[in-house]
């Protein structure tokens, strides 16, 4: 019964997402019949087949960028529908170049529709998303919960579901039966398990949560059994705190259900992975060709500073812990580097152009290349040295696990203020921590943001 129940909820999720893209897309594409209808007086073949490739292109963009979710607020929203529509125009402006098509087109009605179609979908997705969470809200008002447990883990769902209008949480049950106590971080204990039919009665409660910890795990198939009768929704939440996930989810194998702990987001979502790498590598060719004055320039000036190539390679871990030669312009002087240590704040290694381009992280400029190569993102975790690596593996806790994902010029550790020396555990430890979250909550719209915020933080007095 519940895998019917969660198949429906999938099933409305979708409908919700389909019914605002089907109608705002629509709309769209009526709009370019008539701009094309007033300024030719008919429509030609070509204009019908951009509505087509607009219905098609328009599905993974807005889709990967989750336009139409109902968590996000009207401002954030309209800010992901732009970048949907602005990534689903590059795609048809690339198909129109390659096919040696786009002669074909007004520019005028082209133009126009590229703005007005923005505006029109804006105006419409005020009313949809107003209505699709008016929908969810309904959909959930009359849910009564409750959850059974009362240590960390129910008292993190407990302030998760608090934050949200729905559904009601009515309390916590408690599995322990000396506990006196009548509330748990403002969150109501109602009463103990062994009350726990009566106060489904009492309540009129629809949802039971269960949050119990390891050591009290066996009780979930008893309560399970004890449960089927009762005509509510059983929902566990197993204790998985004390895990390091990555990239965590949950499937069915055939039928059976199965809790991905430990997965590459670009091997779980090969869609997303295409996307990511079609954002890198188009973004990093553009900038080789708007920077390459200053490359060109730079390159020049570490060539005249010291002997030596104007070019470093070190070899790092990539993707998947393969080893990978990753590119800057060389800012120090040539030295013996058996032993590979960290550029410190007062290293005599560097020279006085290698500092500039240090400070201002010039030096990584030729790490576009790489992007093009398919060896580095525009985003991800920074890559470490070998060395740094294979001294860090063992001394902290999923350490490797940040190789899941392509190392990036840029990361959600490097906006975040984590840049510079590592000199101590605890130093390496958060950065480690701020690329797992990073891992763990990959989106388009995520990289988007922190290549943003990336400029922001190049004058940061940790760059040295």
């Amino acid at each position: 019964m519940e895998h019917h129940r969660i198949n429906r909820k999938s099933i409305t999720k979708g409908l919700t997402f389909w019914g605002q893209w089907a109608i705002a897309i629509t709309s769209v594409n009526a709009l370019l019949f008539a701009l094309a209808l007033y300024q030719t007086g008919e429509i030609d073949a070509h204009y019908r087949v951009l509505t087509v490739l607009t219905f098609l292109g328009s599905v993974p963009s807005y889709s990967l960028l989750q336009v139409y979710h109902k968590r996000h607020g009207y401002l954030n929203g309209l800010g992901r529908l732009l970048l949907g529509w602005m990534l689903t125009l590059t795609g048809l402006t690339s198909i129109g170049f390659l096919s040696k098509t786009s002669e074909l087109f007004s520019r005028e009605v082209i133009l126009i529709w590229a703005f007005a179609g923005y505006f029109l979908q804006a105006l419409l997705y005020l009313p949809l998303h107003t209505i699709s969470r008016h929908y969810h809200r309904q959909l959930h008002s009359q849910n009564n919960t409750l959850i059974i447990g009362t240590d960390p883990l129910a008292v993190k769902l407990a302030d998760k579901l608090a934050m949200t209008e729905y559904p009601p949480l009515i309390g916590l049950i408690s599995s322990k039966p000396n506990q006196l106590s009548t509330s748990v971080n403002t969150h109501r204990v109602i009463g103990p398990l062994e009350e726990l039919r009566e106060l489904i009665r009492v309540h009129d409660i629809r949802r039971l949560y269960i949050a119990l910890s390891l050591s009290e795990a066996k009780q979930v198939e008893a309560l399970y059994i004890d449960l089927l009768d009762s005509n509510v929704d059983v929902v566990w939440v197993p204790d998985l705190g004390s895990m390091t996930l990555l990239n965590h989810s949950i499937s069915e194998v055939d039928g059976l259900p199965a809790i991905h702990l430990n997965e590459s987001p670009l091997t779980s979502y090969p869609t997303a992975a295409l996307s990511k790498a079609l954002l890198d590598r188009s973004l990093a060719a553009l900038a080789l060709i708007g920077f390459s004055p200053l490359l060109l320039v730079v390159a020049l000036a570490v060539k005249i500073s010291s002997p030596g190539p104007v070019i470093f390679k070190q070899e790092r871990h990539g993707w998947n812990g393969k080893i990978i030669k990753v590119w800057k312009f060389r800012s120090m002087r040539l030295h013996d580097d058996h032993e590979v240590q960290q550029a410190s704040r007062q290293d005599t290694r560097i020279t006085p152009i290698g500092r500039f381009i240090r400070r201002t992280s010039i030096d990584e400029l030729p790490q576009f290349f790489n992007v093009l190569q398919g060896h580095m993102a525009l985003v991800g975790p920074r890559p470490h040295a070998v060395a740094h690596n294979d001294y860090y593996t063992g001394k902290i806790r999923a350490y490797m696990a940040r190789h899941r994902i392509k190392p990036g010029i840029t990361g959600l550790a490097q906006i975040s203020g984590c840049r510079g020396e590592t000199e101590t555990i605890d130093k390496m430890q958060k950065r480690v921590e701020i690329d797992l979250n990073y891992i763990n909550n990959w989106s388009l719209w995520l990289d988007i943001k922190i290549l943003i915020k990336t400029p922001f933080t190049l004058f940061s007095k940790d760059i040295y």
